[in-house]
């Protein structure tokens, strides 16, 4: 038997021993499975001398091993991986079957949507300004997202809506790179970029049409997705615009303004949804996107009346009276746990949007949700 020393932070209070603590001499002290429930009794066994068995501690380590990769991988693990799984595929657009593995990353991102679409909003809006290089990747994710959430809010169909996330999936394809370099550099675009900028949605149905892709609204989608109904857009300033693309469009200039820049913070959601409708009165797109949202979708950071400062988590019946997780006290003062409270009382009703998000960027996901398989 070779023994190994225990200690201190090998051992969870509270829990089952994976292993036996022995003495020195290899004398049980302390079952397999039995409980350390104190750092005094802690204290205690380590002062007498505390040791294990490294062939126990080697098969606890594999048992511990098996169980990990038993476990199904969380919900924000799963949209991590999404997000490079997208990356692959766009960058294989120019290898077969290529409209077949854009089908299946839109079909994964509607199911991961569908399983929480509150915490899909919450990652759409609450963006780290850490990974602006990625913004083309996380920008046409986003889209998605959002764009399959109006669209069912519409009542489109499956096949329609499929074929707008593909769309969102793939209209900005040839300038990925481009939309991360403009989202870091810190200055205006020079008068080459903006060229590329202006001429991408033409180029990218000419990539999508040499993979092999013939989807008419699809490329139309991709094609007409900075058009404007009545004209002013662009490439071609047509005046009617596909409803696949105008929806684009809308859930596009949406998004865009949620994102940060190195040259400004992220627009806070109120005032893009101000601008969207404003730009669109009346407009059945503009309001269908509103009304999914919220005024205070999941990710936003309000003040309560009661002095908190709360991270929105859930949407309610009612626009303006989300769930909200409260990351501070009454003082503003940050708190260790979050408290969930409901914005339908008065006591803690939404004053505001909180204009400095700094408290809320460290904070992981899970810490306000939990872990969501």
């Amino acid at each position: 038997m070779q023994l190994l020393k225990l200690v201190q932070n090998r051992v969870r209070l509270g829990e089952p021993l994976p292993w036996g603590v022995r003495n020195v001499e290899g004398k049980l002290l302390l079952a397999q499975g039995q409980v350390i429930a104190t750092e005094a009794q802690l204290s205690a066994l380590l002062e007498r001398g505390a040791f294990v068995d490294a062939e126990e501690v080697r098969a606890a380590h594999a048992a511990e091993a098996r169980r990990s990769a038993e476990r199904a991988p969380d919900l924000f693990t799963l949209w991590e991986r999404a997000l490079w799984q997208v990356q692959r595929v766009l960058k294989s657009v120019d290898e077969a079957g290529f409209a077949s593995r854009v089908d299946e990353a839109a079909r994964h991102i509607a199911a991961l949507t569908e399983r929480d679409a509150d915490i899909a909003i919450y990652l759409c809006v609450r963006q780290d300004p850490k990974r602006l290089a990625l913004y083309g990747l996380f920008h046409e994710i986003h889209c998605a997202v959002v764009g399959h959430l109006v669209a069912r809010r519409l009542q489109w169909d499956e096949a329609r809506t499929l074929t707008l996330m593909k769309a969102a999936l793939t209209m900005n394809i040839t300038v990925l790179e481009l939309q991360g370099r403009l989202a870091i550099q810190g200055v205006p675009p020079t008068d080459s970029q903006r060229a590329l900028v202006k001429a991408h949605p033409e180029e990218a149905v000419e990539a999508l049409r040499r993979s092999g892709i013939d989807d008419t609204e699809w490329l139309r989608a991709v094609g007409e997705h900075h058009e404007c109904p009545g004209g002013g857009g662009y490439p071609a300033g047509l005046a009617e615009p596909s409803a696949v693309a105008d929806l684009l469009r809308h859930v596009d200039v949406f998004t865009a303004k949620l994102s940060p820049r190195a040259t400004r913070p992220p627009m806070p959601s109120q005032t893009a949804a101000r601008q969207l409708f404003q730009s669109d009165p009346g407009g059945p797109f503009a309001a269908a996107l509103i009304k999914e949202l919220g005024i205070y979708p999941p990710g936003e950071l309000v003040r309560l009346k009661s002095g908190e400062r709360a991270v929105v988590l859930r949407r309610s019946g009612h626009a303006s009276t989300p769930t909200v997780a409260s990351i501070t006290d009454r003082r503003g003062m940050p708190i260790v746990s979050t408290v969930v409270r409901d914005t339908a009382k008065p006591e803690f009703a939404i004053v505001g949007a909180e204009s400095d998000k700094s408290i809320v960027l460290r904070m992981q996901p899970e810490r306000l949700y939990g872990i969501v398989q």
